[in-house]
């Protein structure tokens, strides 16, 4: 699996695919849906699809495929091989949702929370495998929010091809388990691979499961907290545990209004504006060619309005 068109810009989310075998192409096709990375509060979520003829439903089982939680990373990466190998009659994509892009969908003002996410991603894969002419028949998917309502959903984008929500759907369907192992071995590749972009040194990597309750976690987040500017891409800035860390060790912003006077308003003149930390250098003009914007808007590639 090639992660190179994700490593070149951790903070995008993207798409990546095995080739369509011809089979699936002429005979009726079942695919599964699995995501793996939703409860961790660093790294990406990646979402899964693997899909194979109805007649080769038996020989994906005798192949061993497990839900990937109760595999070894050994054997999730020896599984995935032999996946991907089986380029006859099996094919797979992933679609990798960055850190920044569930951060941003949640805290936008619009709210657009992780189970909207998650369904779009799914019905996106979906219709990435019949734009592609994958012949599906069925589809079998592991719950997000109450099934029965997933499953009318699914039934209603995709009349004509018999769908089916479970829970633990990642146990009991082998195509299931199948994308399981796909997404899990994708994050896994990802997070210890992690490009970061940020000017953070010699990164220590023991940061734990990514779990929020894992002591290891909390240290790291800890450790690499900007008390001004948060967090690396690699953390999502919308979990609460990162919140309540930046809301208790992060630098207090006052937001200047223009209404104010009296009291307030001269207790302000004290703080130290925010746009002191817009630049690498204190004082002088912002348009001066020798003064250069700091390095939180170089890595995200924002640039002032007025440059636009």
């Amino acid at each position: 699996m090639d992660l190179s068109p994700f490593d070149a810009d951790n903070s995008v989310s993207c798409r990546l695919a095995s080739q369509i075998p011809d089979v699936c192409r002429t005979e009726d096709c079942c695919l599964g849906i699995d995501e793996a990375g939703r409860g961790p509060v660093l790294g990406p979520m990646v979402y899964g699809i693997c899909f194979c003829p109805v007649s080769q439903k038996q020989k994906l089982k005798e192949s061993k495929v497990a839900d990937s939680k109760t595999l070894t990373e050994t054997e999730r990466e020896n599984l995935f091989q032999t996946l991907d190998e089986a380029k006859s009659y099996i094919g797979w994509a992933v679609h990798v949702l960055s850190p920044n892009t569930i951060s941003t969908s949640m805290l936008q003002r619009s709210k657009y929370n992780l189970n909207a996410l998650s369904h779009d991603t799914a019905i996106g894969l979906i219709q990435y495998a019949l734009d592609s002419g994958v012949q599906l028949k069925e589809v079998f998917v592991d719950t997000v929010g109450p099934a029965d309502k997933y499953e009318e959903k699914l039934s209603k984008l995709f009349p004509g091809i018999e769908v089916t929500v479970r829970p633990k759907a990642d146990s009991l369907f082998p195509v299931v388990s199948a994308a399981s192992i796909c997404a899990k071995v994708a994050r896994d590749r990802i997070v210890k691979g992690w490009n970061f972009t940020e000017d953070l040194g010699d990164v220590d990597a023991d940061y734990g499961s990514g779990y929020p309750n894992d002591p290891k976690t909390k240290a790291w987040l800890l450790k690499y907290l900007d008390p001004v500017f948060g967090y690396p891409q690699f953390v999502r800035f919308s979990w609460s545990t990162a919140q309540t860390l930046m809301d208790s060790k992060g630098v207090t912003v006052h937001w200047e209004d223009e209404d104010e006077d009296g009291e307030k308003a001269a207790q302000r003149q004290s703080n130290k504006s925010m746009l002191s930390y817009f630049s690498a250098s204190a004082g002088g003009n912002d348009q001066h060619p020798s003064r250069q914007t700091h390095r939180f808007f170089r890595e995200r590639r924002l640039k002032s309005l007025a440059a636009l």
